[in-house]
């Protein structure tokens, strides 16, 4: 047999333990409300080629490729346990045990790792939490997709209904189809019907009531059935606690903001300081995606290093404020074409920083330039360190950072040296490091910081309900602070 014969025959057979993985990732999803995670890497609802190329992704991290011959038995043994909620992360599993010198089996080393979320200790399943959306435009339509598909097994969070102002002709029907076919996104993964005599869609299962409201203070929510509901504004109309409270009507209990918030708001950026919102607090934002790019990194490097002051400018992919010809615009520089050119326009991400993170005694400034990309922007992150280090060791910690750090899910990592903004178009991360574009001299570093200022803002959002709704389930295994 030759060479390539023999690789052929290897991708065939890792092709066919992938394909064997996919029922029992199903299964623990929909009976247990268990989510599979691969380095922070969901493989709900993944294809055969998607499973196998996420462990490969482990190449770029780890230094090896992970061989789905290695985390065939850790799932395995995760099938046979009596798991209730949670998010287990086989490829940690594999990498724990490789370095596990005890002598256990893998079935013992799994049972070891996630005790936490069996017998006697498991979260049972909950009732569903309703959700609202209030918006249906670009951060709404990719909310909605996500919320859809974590519905996995009818727990967890439950996209009740979406508030919009009427259109004309056929409004149920092309909302519906905005939210079937994505031109950045791609096609909807499920199937959606539209139900236009009672106002529903119906995707993947789940009915999805159009509320016509031109106003927060006209709909009483429990006249759909709608009760203790997160309520999730799209609009960025109101921003501040006195019109967000408008959104407190009969239903809702609390309201998320996809916007910075202003006043006494909480900006919230999940994994930095998520755990400081109050049981009872029912208003908060969850900042903005340039904010949630550069904030994790930002704490990661203050933790390690300090930082005395920083600069961030973001070059930004262009957004439907801006206009596609000239034509009037109330802010300077955005009336003009955004297909066409490069725009100088402002960030509050840089000022949005200290609520995030009160106890950073660091400056940060901030500027942004708007380009003809429709999606994924990056964020120059330039810090004056407190110490001296190496741009080898900043890679390093960086790179474990997101692996096995409680950023993990907010920070990626990535050193291929050809990789562009369409690469990271779906990311789930708040922020990807640059590996190759990184720069360290002394005790100044700048950070490369792609992210898809779209659907990684949106998984943003999404944790951000799933902890203030307590739906947000427990890691397994834990990360490593």
């Amino acid at each position: 047999m030759t060479v390539n014969e023999d690789s052929f025959t290897d991708w065939k057979n890792r092709e066919e333990i992938a394909e064997s993985m996919i029922p029992i990732i199903g299964k623990l999803q929909r009976e247990r409300d268990v989510t599979v995670l691969l380095h922070s890497r969901s493989l709900v609802n993944k294809s055969v080629v998607s499973i196998l190329k996420t462990h490969r992704f482990a190449r770029q991290i780890a230094g090896e490729e992970l061989s789905v011959t290695e985390t065939l038995p850790f799932l395995q043994a995760l099938a046979a346990l009596d798991l209730g909620p949670s998010q287990i992360d086989i490829g940690m599993l594999a990498a724990l045990y490789r370095t596990d010198d005890r002598g256990l089996s893998v079935a013992e080393f799994t049972a070891e790792a996630v005790a936490g979320a069996t017998g006697d200790n498991k979260i049972e399943c909950r009732e569903p939490r309703d959700v609202v959306l209030y918006g249906f435009g670009r951060i709404g339509r990719l909310i909605a997709r996500l919320l859809i598909e974590k519905a996995g097994s009818g727990n967890g969070l439950r996209l009740r209904a979406i508030v919009v102002r009427k259109g004309a002709g056929q409004d149920i029907v092309k909302r519906a189809s905005l939210l079937r076919r994505d031109s950045i996104h791609g096609q909807f993964q499920g199937t959606i019907t539209v139900d236009e005599a009672n106002s529903k869609i119906i995707a993947n299962g789940n009915e999805i009531k159009l509320i016509y409201a031109d106003d927060p203070s006209s709909v009483d929510y429990t006249a759909y059935g709608i009760k203790d509901a997160i309520l999730v504004d799209n609009t960025g109309k109101w921003r501040d606690r006195a019109g967000l409270s408008q959104h407190l009507r009969p239903g809702v209990a609390k309201v998320v903001l996809t916007a910075p918030g202003k006043g006494d708001v909480p900006n919230i950026v999940h994994g930095v300081n998520h755990d400081t919102v109050k049981p009872d607090e029912r208003i908060l934002s969850c900042a903005s995606c340039t904010t949630n790019a550069i904030v994790p990194p930002l704490k990661a490097m203050a933790d390690e290093y300090g930082v005395l002051r920083g600069h961030v400018e973001t070059v930004h992919s262009f957004t439907n404020d801006q206009n596609l010809l000239d034509n009037y615009h109330k802010s300077d520089r955005r009336g003009r074409s955004a297909a066409l050119n490069m725009v100088i326009t402002e960030t509050g991400a840089a000022s949005a920083v200290a609520k995030a993170l009160p106890d950073l005694n660091a400056r940060i400034t901030g500027s942004s330039i708007r380009v003809p990309v429709p999606d994924v922007s990056i964020a120059i992150l330039s810090l004056r360190l407190a110490r001296e280090t190496t741009r080898e060791e900043v890679l390093d910690y960086l790179r474990n950072v997101s692996l096995t750090s409680p950023l993990k899910r907010q920070i990626d990592f990535i050193s291929a040296p050809d990789a562009v903004s369409s690469d990271f178009i779906g990311s789930r991360h708040a922020s990807i490091v640059d590996a190759g574009a990184t720069k360290v001299e002394g005790d100044d570093a700048i950070l490369y910081l792609w992210y898809d200022n779209e659907f990684g803002y949106s998984c943003q959002v999404i944790r951000v309900v799933q902890h203030v709704s307590g739906v947000e389930y427990p890691t397994y295994p834990a990360p490593q602070v």
